[in-house]
């Protein structure tokens, strides 16, 4: 009897496992700096997360949507956005993102989203560090990309790898943060951090100023770490198992 009860306790738990429902992920975009063709590169996005069969993405094209209660229907908000017009409804807005991530959603932060809400200072806190508004990027051009911690579930078992990007040189923010990756900038001979994470309150947030186009984001090592990065901030482990 005692070991009939254990084999139906382990079936239930493999058909649970197995019947898993995925995480959902919802990619907020349609707006951005001109040179950022969130049309073709959202879908890429979520073709990219989609790649891991755990994670289910949608796409919204309306920022605007983060002052809404649907947001909270998914486990991650993939930023992918830079609003040069204020929100709608600004503070319902704020009040809701905190929330979210406050209750335990995941934020990945990709690219010119660390230029949003620029009228909003705590944004900062929300996502790590923000566009400062006076400087830019390196030419957009090959570079490498350091792993700094090859220990975080994210990084672990990833090498350096190729980009063909914007190199970005213009992150600031106070907030501590456990950085991932870096990459060397001709302009400032420094480097500078290309993909960081952290909590906050009960939710994880990643934060990665890669995917600047079509090319960029489809770099092997970039497509990687930004199906990796949102896995981890829907609380799952970033390598699917095969």
């Amino acid at each position: 009897m005692r070991y009939l009860l254990a084999a139906v306790l382990l079936t239930a738990v493999v058909s649970s496992a197995v019947g898993a429902e995925p995480v959902r992920v919802l990619i907020v975009t349609g707006v951005d700096h001109p040179g950022h063709p969130w049309k073709a590169t959202a879908p890429l996005v979520k073709k990219i997360l989609e790649e891991d069969a755990r994670m289910k993405a949608d796409i919204d094209y309306d920022f605007n949507v983060l002052a809404s209660e649907k947001i909270h229907q998914y486990d991650t908000l993939f930023l992918h956005f830079k609003n040069y017009k204020p929100a709608e409804q600004p503070e319902k807005l704020r009040a809701n993102l905190t929330k979210f991530v406050t209750d335990g959603g995941g934020i990945v932060a990709f690219h010119f989203s660390c230029g949003a809400f620029e009228d909003w200072p705590e944004f900062a806190q929300i996502i790590g560090k923000v566009w400062d508004r006076k400087t830019g990027h390196d030419a957009r051009g090959p570079f490498t990309v350091e792993l700094t911690d090859h220990k975080h579930p994210i990084t672990a078992g990833m090498e350096d790898f190729a980009a063909d990007d914007e190199l970005y040189i213009c992150l600031v923010g106070d907030r501590p943060v456990e950085l991932l990756a870096t990459a060397r900038s001709k302009k400032t001979g420094r480097d500078h951090p290309m993909a960081f994470v952290f909590t906050h309150g009960k939710g994880r947030v990643f934060n990665s100023p890669l995917g600047h186009d079509v090319k960029a984001i489809e770099m092997p090592g970039v497509a990687e770490l930004t199906r990796r990065g949102t896995a981890w901030t829907a609380g799952l482990d970033p390598v699917a198992k095969k």
